[in-house]
């Protein structure tokens, strides 16, 4: 232990300014003569009895289990507090990198993130609920947090995720539910990167949204997307760590297909007992009169809201096996149709009963980005923007201008078939007008045999011709002559029928 130093005895100068040369010290004697003298009373700051000075100060590395706080004012502006809360709300618990890329993505770093975590703690309204191995923190909402992100949240109908309850083991007085699920936090991520990509927006997701059949069961998707502005109303996600067979896979595919294919509770009784009748005949229901339509915003494309599968924490063979048994197995949900049109060498597809997959890895989201190549759809081979997978080339657009251009190549072709069998003049050789055609094969026409056989025109000359032979051969009758009575008959006067005569 260090003596204590007399207050007479001034503090030697090495210590305060080591640049400075070291001055006469009187050192207390030993109380051995054959031990070396002690070390000063008081040593510098930061240096331990017996260790060289670091010109560098002390270090957090000396006392690491002591936390200590940055030094610096810490104020969180109310956007970014509101920003905060909402995330937390929505995700339950989050990182601090999840937090940065689904609040301020454009940042370089989640420094200002962390930041305005500490100042949202000191308000009470976040704490940290574990501390990872890699030394990533948890973060989620206390109580008071939970109701101002409730205010937030509820306004905009968006449902809260439950309350993280801060308890304790009473025993050992461990905090208790600070597991770390793997599965959330790949979801939040999925999110996070979708939303640095510009795809999405915050308050555009939700989690663990259900979806009930017919028969009772409900199929819960793990995060559910709407970004009508990078060109996707909605989409539905699911989030694979490999620890579900391949096949289950292809179930959760059938059940969205089966939901998508329900009709809505004010559907049309006739509508409802054909389907009930025939089920197939929903393929001939319009989406407006389906329960998804009354759920989810249109698609902008034809078919079911499509459905993302997302793997995570696997390798690129477990991967390509498991994509293989979705394209096989799950062929009947997700493959087009041919159209039923009564042209030939019509190549589009029908997507309209059919549910757009694609699939990609959270590893590729974080390396490329959400916004590039790197979806790929079932049923097509590469890798394109999450756009680009979505949209049907093949699909109803082609479908419209190949019946377009078979109805302008039919009507070409009926038209040439017509005039090839237009009647031609027997007296002149011309072709006969529409109005002379219909004319000459209207049904009960009057005309005579030979009338048939030439056009308008000779037919006219031939009229003209007849109406001047018949005047030629009219001869006018000479009038009777006229009696004394009708000289007589006042002009104007008829004879009366009973007029008594002279």
């Amino acid at each position: 232990m260090t003596a204590t130093t007399p207050p007479e005895q001034p503090r030697p100068a090495a210590a305060d300014n080591p640049a400075e040369p070291p001055a006469t010290a009187v050192a207390g004697p030993s109380a051995d003569p054959s031990i070396a003298p002690s070390a000063p009373h008081r040593p510098g700051h930061d240096v331990s009895a017996g260790q060289p000075r670091r010109p560098g100060g002390r270090r957090r590395s000396d006392n690491p289990h002591v936390q200590r706080r940055p030094q610096h004012r810490r104020t969180s502006t109310e956007p970014r507090r509101r920003e905060l809360l909402q995330a937390l709300g929505i995700f339950q618990r989050a990182t601090p990198d999840q937090l940065w890329k689904l609040t301020r993505p454009d940042n370089q770093h989640d420094k200002l993130t962390r930041d305005n975590l500490l100042d949202l703690e000191d308000h009470h309204l976040v704490r940290i609920e574990s501390v990872q191995d890699d030394q990533r923190q948890v973060w989620v909402l206390t109580a008071r947090g939970h109701r101002e992100a409730k205010k937030l949240l509820e306004p905009k109908g968006i449902r809260i995720s439950a309350l993280r309850k801060e308890e304790y083991d009473p025993v050992t007085g461990e905090l208790l539910g600070t597991g770390y699920d793997d599965h959330a936090a790949a979801v939040t991520s999925t999110a996070a990167e979708l939303h640095r990509a510009g795809i999405g927006h915050r308050l555009g997701f939700q989690t663990e949204i259900p979806h009930r059949l017919g028969n009772g069961y409900v199929q819960r998707a793990d995060l559910v997307m709407r970004a009508p502005e990078a060109g996707v109303p909605v989409m539905l996600l699911e989030i694979d760590r490999r620890t579900e067979d391949a096949h289950e896979l292809v179930h959760k595919l059938r059940r969205y297909w089966e939901w998508g294919r329900l009709l809505a509770p004010d559907a049309e009784e006739k509508a409802a007992r054909l389907v009930r009748s025939r089920p197939d005949a929903i393929g001939h229901v319009d989406h407006e009169k389906r329960l998804w339509r009354r759920v989810y915003p249109p698609t902008a494309r034809e078919g079911l809201p499509p459905l993302a599968f997302v793997f995570a924490d696997t390798t690129a063979a477990k991967v390509a096996n498991t994509v293989a048994v979705l394209e096989e197995a799950g062929r009947r949900y997700w493959a087009p149709r041919r159209y039923e049109s009564y042209y030939d060498g019509i190549t589009a597809r029908d997507y309209g009963q059919a549910v757009p997959v694609v699939v990609t890895t959270l590893e590729q989201l974080k390396e490329h980005g959400a916004g590039a190549a790197v979806w790929r759809r079932l049923g097509r081979r590469g890798e394109q923007t999450l756009t680009a997978a979505l949209d049907n080339p093949d699909g109803d657009v082609l479908y419209r201008s190949q019946v377009a251009r078979a109805d302008a190549e039919e009507k070409r072709r009926r038209a040439a078939e017509r005039e090839a069998r237009r009647p031609v003049c027997s007296r002149c050789g011309a072709k006969f007008t529409d109005q002379r055609w219909e004319e000459t094969t209207a049904r009960g026409s009057a005309w005579k045999a030979g009338d048939l056989s030439v056009c308008g025109s000779c037919h006219a000359d031939v009229v003209a011709r007849e109406k001047a032979a018949a005047e030629a051969a009219w001869e006018p009758v000479p009038a009777p002559p006229e009696s004394e009575d009708d000289r007589d008959r006042e002009p104007g006067r008829r004879r009366g029928l009973f007029r008594r005569r002279p």
